[in-house]
């Protein structure tokens, strides 16, 4: 593998005790994780799927794979939304987030998923998130992610932070910062990330993280959480850049992290140390004692590498009452859709925005006038003189509402077939649109008839 700079092993001196451990880093290959989705499957079907895992300290939810042989990202259990494969450590900072049921979520620098998936499994399908990436190509994968791992109520949109803070002051319980950083934790995955790197990058990353922060600072509710967190070990974007926040914050405190995992962040002799070794001015940076809650994770700490902070923001949080349960009946061209294709009524608001249909997490009032990616759950798109439904639609769904269902084992030849777009057998008395179930798992739909169900799996997702 392509070895960091010189310049970062001597930067690791001064902010890790054991110097000599860190270049034994590179010599062995980085830790492989997934996280379990529990919209879709309970932690204790884990032994069905038969991978090799061990618990991780950073997420109940979480696992290490123990042997390098694995593939869960092409199995079954995959395309049906069951797990998402993420580096451990990754998986601290929803867990410091704490999200509840029923919350107002905001994750600003979302793509390409993880954290947000992990929000909105936590939020258990109340409340309503927002995903956020000012990368539009980027969000297009967010998009997608958020579709196999059928969550419901979450908005995606495409906006700067500022537009974020401008448009909703004060109006979130809870707003994840993963921000941008130089990606010092990703140096055993991609060596990408360690050809770009050097002092000057981490610097530039630190400004824009601090403007990043001041626009999710004016987002958070008074009572409000913060979380704030990095995938690498550079002080300027981690404890030094938290530092400066709370210098120009004086509204937002730390808070401790009751979570089991990693080290303490370093105190202020050590940063002041290190910002001396390296020529840098931080005299106007008060450094408060609480900066040790915050907390480092190094590979020896079982993680490739994260920093988290959790910031709380003065002021008593309200509860807003199940705001986002919607008890209207549904209307118009698609709830004809929606009453063959399932038992129980679905929540949400319907709408209609050219041929496509979206069930809504929320009234439509509330984004009005943003440039939203995707809200809600794409219903289908018109075609002629009838609706033709899409894959979100039935990933998003319960099983146990929907009408008709072709149940396939997660091993079997047929639900294989399925995957690579191929027609399949069904009986010869189930009718209409159909999801296909890996082991009670929704995995796509088809229509059925004459004892086959023509396949309606994205070409996209296929396996080749």
């Amino acid at each position: 593998m392509l070895l960091p700079s010189p310049l970062f092993f001597d930067r690791m001196n001064l902010i890790y005790d054991a110097p000599d451990e860190v270049r034994r880093w590179y010599d062995r290959p980085h830790g492989r994780g997934m996280r379990i989705n529990p919209l879709k499957l309970s932690p204790g079907r884990i032994a069905e799927m038969g991978f090799e895992l061990e618990p991780v300290p950073f997420s109940p939810l979480g696992y290490r794979l123990t042997n390098d042989e694995q593939r869960p990202g092409k199995s079954p259990w995959h395309h049906a939304g069951a797990i998402y494969m993420q580096e451990p450590s990754a998986m601290s900072a929803v867990t410091a987030l704490d999200p509840q049921p029923g919350e107002r979520i905001l994750d600003m620098c979302a793509a390409p998923g993880g954290k947000s998936t992990q929000i909105a499994a936590l939020l258990n399908r109340s409340g309503i998130l927002f995903a956020n990436e000012y990368v539009r190509s980027r969000a297009n994968i967010l998009v997608s992610n958020i579709e196999r791992m059928g969550i419901p109520n979450a908005v995606v949109t495409s906006l700067h932070p500022d537009a974020i803070a401008q448009r909703f002051p004060g109006w979130f319980d809870r707003v994840l910062v993963d921000a941008p950083c130089s990606g010092e934790g990703m140096f055993r995955r991609e060596e990408a990330a360690v050809a770009e790197w050097s002092p000057e990058h981490v610097r530039t990353c630190a400004a824009r993280q601090r403007g990043i922060l001041d626009s999710a600072a004016q987002c958070v509710a008074e009572g409000g959480v913060l979380v704030y967190s990095t995938c690498t070990f550079a002080p300027e974007e981690n404890e030094l850049t938290v530092a400066a926040f709370l210098s120009e914050h004086p509204d937002f405190y730390i808070e401790a992290i009751d979570a089991g995992f990693g080290r303490p962040g370093l105190d202020a002799d050590r940063l002041k140390a290190f910002a001396a070794a390296h020529g840098q001015d931080i005299s106007g940076i008060a450094i408060p004692d609480s900066i040790t809650l915050t907390r480092r994770i190094f590979p020896s700490d079982g993680g490739e590498g994260h920093f988290v902070a959790r910031l709380r923001k003065s002021g008593t949080l309200q509860p807003h009452d199940d705001e986002f349960s919607c008890t209207e009946s549904h209307s118009g061209p698609a709830a004809g859709l929606l009453e063959s294709c399932f038992d129980t009524p679905l929540n949400g608001w319907l709408h209609q925005q050219g041929d496509s249909h979206y069930l809504l997490p929320c009234p439509m009032e509330l984004l009005s006038g943003l440039p939203v990616v995707r809200a809600g759950v794409l219903v289908g798109t018109a075609e002629k003189k009838r609706i033709e439904p899409h894959h979100a639609l039935f990933m998003a769904a319960d099983p146990a509402s929907c009408r008709n269902r072709l149940e396939l084992s997660a091993d079997s030849r047929e639900l294989e077939r399925f995957l690579h777009g191929e027609q399949i057998d069904a009986p010869d008395d189930l009718r209409g649109y159909t999801v296909v179930l890996c082991s009670g798992i929704i995995t796509g739909f088809g229509k059925a008839s004459g004892g086959a169900l023509k396949n309606r799996y994205p070409k996209g997702l296929r396996l080749l």
